[in-house]
């Protein structure tokens, strides 16, 4: 490979990763998305309700909103706790990777899955730590969870970045690879 094509490559991922997360900010504040973000967020607190119902717990989804019938206690799955910020910077690092469509649309399926499923335990953690203790649900809902949502992107992200590499399908190779 010619010496002068790592940084060529470098510069054309940081360039389409910014475009790629740029374009996936715009697509999920436009108006016309909204109806469908609020939908999987309150998709998302009926399968965190049905989740704790079946493992003997005390859950109601009303919205957006999960709620403890017996305490009252509620917790509300706003804009940003839905997971799709992180989906985004996932989906921007994969697209922008010199792989094949197919590699991609794997990363894509996966890494989702993988984000959506630790978010869902996020959710349901923040719910029954807001029970017990407002400092704890705090810390956790501010600090903890931000990381380790960031944190699980980042691993997901290299460890797909990984594969691809292993495989010997890096940009020379991938069939279905934008030109370089």
């Amino acid at each position: 490979m010619d010496p002068r094509a790592k940084p060529v490559r470098l510069f054309r991922f940081l360039i389409l990763f910014g475009v790629c997360l740029m374009g996936g900010f715009a697509l999920l504040v436009a108006p016309p998305a909204q109806p469908a973000v609020n939908g999987y967020s309150n998709l998302l607190v009926v399968v965190a309700a049905r989740l704790i119902t079946a493992c003997g717990g005390h859950a109601s989804a009303a919205g957006d909103i999960l709620q403890n019938p017996i305490t009252h206690f509620a917790i509300r799955m706003a804009n940003g706790c839905n997971g799709a910020h992180v989906t985004i910077l996932l989906w921007a690092a994969v697209l922008a990777f010199p792989a094949s469509w197919v590699q991609k649309g794997e990363g894509l399926l996966a890494g989702t899955a993988a984000i959506h499923g630790v978010n869902l335990v996020r959710f349901i953690s923040l719910y029954y730590l807001g029970q017990y203790s407002r400092p704890w649900f705090d810390f956790a809902h501010m600090y903890l969870w931000e990381s380790l949502m960031m944190l699980d992107t980042l691993v997901v992200f290299w460890i797909w970045a990984r594969l691809v590499g292993q495989s010997g399908a890096g940009p020379e190779s991938a069939p279905n690879a934008p030109a370089q």
